[in-house]
Order: C-alpha cells, then sequence, then structure tokens
C-alpha cells in the first residue's frame, strides 16, 4: 500500500500510550484532537500556534492519563517559544516532556523534545544526550534525527549535524518546514549559503507563514549579498509580525558565540528590518 502519514499520525503510530489506553470513543477523540493540534503547529505562526495549544490542552483534560498528551503541548511550548510567545515557554515544555516521561521514560518523542528545549535553552550537552536517547529508541524516526541533527548544529558541531538532516529526510521524504528550516541553519553555518536558501524555501513552502524561516531566509541574502532578496524576505517578516525587531528575534535563537549573534542582527539590519 502506497500511504503517507502526517508527522503526528507517525508520532502517535510509534507511541506506546495507545496501545495502553482503553479502545473506546474517549480514546478517539483525544487521539484526533491531538493529530489537529498537530496541524496547526505546522502553520508555524502565532495564530495557529495558540490554536495548537488550545487544542492540546482540551486533549489532556479528556484523557489526563496519557502521556501523548504532554508531549504534543510540550511541542507547542517549544513552538510558543521560538515564534515569540513567551520566554517562560521553554520551562513549561521541560515541565510537561518530564511528566510524559515519568510515564513512560521510553517515549521517544519526549526525549526528542526535551533535545529540542534543552537546545533552546543552551544547555547543548542535556540536549545531545537526550538526542542520542531518542534516536537509540526510534532509529527509524524523522523527527528525532531532526532534533537530535539541530542539538549539534547549534553545539557548534553543524557537518555532523548535515548529515543528520540528511539521514532525517531519507526517512521521511515529506519532511516538515522544521526539518528544512533547521537543515538550512546547519548549511549556512559551514558557508553552503545556496543550499541553505534551497533549504529555507522548502520551509516556506511547506508553511508560507512560517517567520522564523523567512528571518533567516532574509538574513542568509544579507550575507551572500544579495541585498533586492533580503529586502523581500524581510518585508514577508513584516507582513507577519508587523512589530518585528531584529533584537527580540536574536533572543530566541541558541547562538553559542556572541559574533554569531551579533552577526546576524547585522544581516537583518542590512535587510532593512530594524
Amino acid at each position: 500500500m502506497r500511504v503517507k502519514l502526517t508527522e503526528g499520525e507517525q508520532a502517535l503510530t510509534r507511541s506506546k500510550g495507545w496501545a495502553k489506553y482503553p479502545r473506546r470513543r474517549q480514546g478517539l477523540d483525544c487521539y484526533l484532537k491531538l493529530l489537529e493540534s498537530t496541524k496547526y503547529s505546522l502553520g508555524f505562526n502565532i495564530e495557529d500556534t495558540r490554536k495548537a495549544r488550545r487544542i492540546a490542552e482540551e486533549a489532556i483534560a479528556m484523557c489526563p492519563d496519557m502521556p501523548e498528551g504532554y508531549i504534543r503541548l510540550g511541542w507547542v511550548h517549544n513552538q510558543e517559544f521560538v515564534v515569540g510567545l513567551g520566554k517562560e515557554s521553554i520551562e513549561k515544555g521541560i515541565e510537561v516532556a518530564q511528566k510524559a516521561l515519568a510515564m513512560d521514560e521510553s517515549i521517544p518523542d519526549a526525549h526528542a523534545l526535551l533535545c529540542s528545549l534543552y537546545t533552546l535553552k543552551k544547555e547543548y550537552d542535556k540536549a545531545i544526550a537526550e538526542g542520542e536517547r531518542a534516536v537509540a529508541l526510534d532509529p527509524g524516526g524523522a523527527q528525532v534525527h531532526m532534533c537530535y541533527a539541530n542539538s549539534l548544529s547549534w553545539a557548534d558541531r553543524p557537518e555532523e549535524a548535515i548529515l543528520m538532516f540528511q539521514k532525517a529526510i531519507r526517512l521521511n521524504p515529506f519532511s516538515t518546514t522544521s526539518l528544512y528550516l533547521n537543515f538550512g541553519i546547519a548549511l549556512t553555518k559551514t558557508g553552503r549559503f545556496e543550499e541553505a536558501v534551497s533549504a529555507y524555501k522548502k520551509a516556506i513552502q511547506r508553511a508560507p507563514d512560517n517567520i522564523a524561516a523567512h528571518i533567516l531566509l532574509a538574513s542568509t541574502y544579507s550575507y551572500m549579498g544579495r541585498e533586492k532578496e533580503a529586502r523581500a524576505e524581510a518585508a514577508e517578516v513584516l507582513r507577519i509580525n508587523p512589530k518585528f525587531t531584529a533584537e527580540e528575534s536574536a533572543k530566541n535563537i541558541p547562538f553559542r558565540a556572541q559574533s554569531e549573534r551579533d552577526k546576524f542582527v547585522d544581516a537583518l539590519h542590512k535587510a532593512g528590518l530594524k
């Protein structure tokens, strides 16, 4: 059979929680809510992220004994931080991820979630350890490989990260906006700007209002000296968030070195962003 599963369906299919839960209508309703929350997260913008959170919280209220609901909410918190909805989102995400693991410590997506959250928190060693654990538990999972790759990228190991991102894409040719976004970052870090541009464009194809992809594409065009294209992407950033500032954006990116952060902010200023 030729079957294409969404990222949410893949994650839930891998999880043990659904097999443990009684097969009744309430369980199905929770499953459908988590898929709906995942669908909104794929939009990768503020409005859809808020909807994703509300639906994930509804799923937890309906099925509080299932770890999948807490994992889904954790991913929403992760995204809230990335799109600029709250600095406290990282700690909230860690809290619900740990709650899920307290129910079942063998769920790979919970470890992948912690990997992503620790990366945003700049706790790189913790992030890499969680990424390694997630991949060991789910060696065929694209998302766990993406999270592990991203932790390597921000820990200044971008060449290793690129190989891991490429494996994630092979595992899931229909990869999400997040995978191509983070792949682009690793490529940018190694100076492979043309390939990074291609990755960011693929991220935008999957989610046209992915503000992070537009921001990173604007900065990359600026690095390349392609001012006209950089300004066009800057206009997209302001379309999505008219209150955007480069300094605030840089605070949500886990740069390891101050020089890297300053270079990024300068590139956005050159693109015409305040």
